[in-house]
């Protein structure tokens, strides 16, 4: 629930808002503003913490490594399709036999 603020601003920087967004569209022109400002100083903090990004304890799927994770999706990925594993290549190879006999 929005609560009201009283703020100070500068008669300048008031002016150049309203030109913007006119003065019925400060407010979510501040919201919008403040909103990015917070996420924007969040980052530098994250960026700038020792604290590391990545843990693996928060990534059990890729403990036997990250090309056999890709590996299994693929796997998975073609079964979700209809296909078998390795039947994309067969037709792949099927249809440059083609080609060639045609050539």
């Amino acid at each position: 629930m929005p609560k009201r603020a009283h703020i100070f601003l500068p008669e300048d920087l008031l002016k150049e808002i309203d030109a913007l967004v006119g003065p019925r569209g400060r407010s979510a022109f501040l919201v919008q503003t403040a909103r990015k400002e917070v996420r924007r100083h969040r980052l530098l903090q994250f960026l700038e913490s020792k604290d590391p990004a990545w843990k693996d304890e928060d990534h059990p799927e890729l403990v036997h490594g990250a090309g056999n994770w890709v590996s299994k999706l693929r796997a998975e990925s073609e079964v979700s399709r209809g296909r078998e594993t390795g039947r994309g290549n067969d037709r792949r190879n099927a249809r440059q036999k083609t080609m060639r006999a045609k050539n």
